[in-house]
C-alpha cells in the first residue's frame, strides 16, 4: 500500500470538522490528516489541532485553491486524497477511491449522484459543465466539480501552477489529468448536506468554471476551441457569397472579411497548438529530470 496524506481545505467549517476528522483518525492506514485554515473566523483551527491531526493556518483567506496547494505541498504521503471539511465527504468512500488507484488509474473522483447536489440550479449546471468538459477532453466526465478525489502525488503537483486559487481547482485538475494522457476514473459517492453555508456563489463562480473550462481547452487542445469558430465563419462567408453572387452577381468586401476570419482564426489555433505541444513536452521533460 502506498502512503496516504488527507487534505482537507477549511473556512469557518469547525462545525463540519466534528463531523468528519474523528471518522477519518479511525483509519488506522492514513500516514496524516492535515487542515489548511483558510483565515477561518471560527475556531476552525482549535477544533483540528485538539483532535490532534496537522493544522495548517493561512493568515488570511487565500481561497479554496490556495488552501489545496499548501496542503499538497505540505503533504508527505504518495497518495492524497483531498476531502472538503463540510461533512458532505465520508471517510467510508476512501478505501474504495484507493482501490481504484491501485488498479492503475492516476486520479479516482468521488462522483456524486443527482440527489446529492445542493439545488436543481447546482445540479444542472454541474451537468452543463461535465457535457461540455467532456467535449473539450474527448473523454465522459462525470462530475467535475466535486471536490473528494484521491490522486497520485507526483501526478497532482505537476500541475499546481495552473490551480487556481478559486473555487475551480477540480474543474483544472480533472481537464489538465485528461488532456496530459493520465487515468482519471470515477466512484459514485453519496454526498451529505453539508454543515454550515456554502461559500459558493452559483452564478459568481458559474461564470469562473466556464472560464476555466475554456482556459484549459486553450491550453491542451487550442483546435477544438479555434476550428468550429472557424468554420462558422467560413460558412458565414460562403454563404453570403452565394447570396451576393445570386443576387447581384458580385464578391463582396463583406465575403472576403469573413473568409478572411475564418482562414486567420485557423492559423491563430494551428499555431496555438503547435506552441502547447512545446510547452507540455518541456513540462513532462522537467517532471522527468525532478523524479530522477
Amino acid at each position: 500500500m502506498p502512503t496516504i496524506s488527507v487534505v482537507l481545505p477549511a473556512k469557518n467549517e469547525a462545525e463540519g470538522l466534528k463531523r468528519v476528522l474523528p471518522a477519518l483518525l479511525e483509519m488506522k492506514v492514513l500516514l496524516e490528516i492535515i487542515v489548511v485554515d483558510d483565515g477561518s473566523e471560527d475556531d476552525t483551527a482549535k477544533t483540528a489541532a485538539d483532535l490532534g491531526v496537522t493544522v495548517i493556518c493561512h493568515p488570511y483567506s487565500m481561497g479554496n485553491g490556495a488552501a489545496i496547494k499548501t496542503g499538497a505541498r505540505a503533504a508527505t504521503g504518495e497518495v492524497i486524497v483531498f476531502m472538503d471539511g463540510d461533512g458532505q465527504h465520508q471517510a467510508k468512500d476512501i478505501p474504495a477511491l484507493l482501490a481504484m488507484l491501485e488498479e492503475g488509474y492516476d486520479m479516482v473522483v468521488g462522483a456524486r449522484s443527482s440527489g446529492s447536489q445542493a439545488s436543481v440550479g447546482r445540479w444542472a449546471a454541474n451537468s452543463f459543465y461535465n457535457r461540455l468538459a467532456s467535449l473539450m477532453v474527448g473523454h465522459k466526465v462525470e462530475d467535475l466539480t466535486s471536490g473528494f478525489r484521491a490522486v497520485r502525488a507526483d501526478r497532482f503537483r505537476e500541475f499546481l501552477y495552473l490551480l487556481p486559487n478559486g473555487f475551480s481547482y477540480p474543474t483544472t485538475s480533472t481537464m489538465a489529468f485528461f488532456r496530459a494522457g493520465y487515468s482519471v476514473g470515477y466512484y459514485p459517492i453519496t454526498a451529505l448536506k453539508r454543515e454550515g453555508k456554502s461559500h459558493i456563489n452559483l452564478l459568481r463562480d458559474g461564470v469562473r468554471f466556464l472560464l476555466i473550462i475554456f482556459k484549459i481547452g486553450t491550453l491542451y487542445s487550442p483546435l477544438k476551441l479555434y476550428l468550429p469558430v472557424s468554420v462558422l465563419f467560413f460558412l458565414l462567408g460562403s454563404g453570403y457569397y452565394l447570396y451576393t453572387f445570386l443576387a447581384i452577381g458580385r464578391f463582396t468586401n463583406m465575403s472576403a472579411l469573413l473568409l478572411s476570419t475564418s482562414v486567420i482564426i485557423f492559423l491563430i489555433g494551428l499555431v496555438s497548438e503547435q506552441i502547447t505541444s512545446l510547452m507540455y513536452q518541456q513540462t513532462a521533460e522537467v517532471s522527468k529530470k525532478d523524479k530522477a
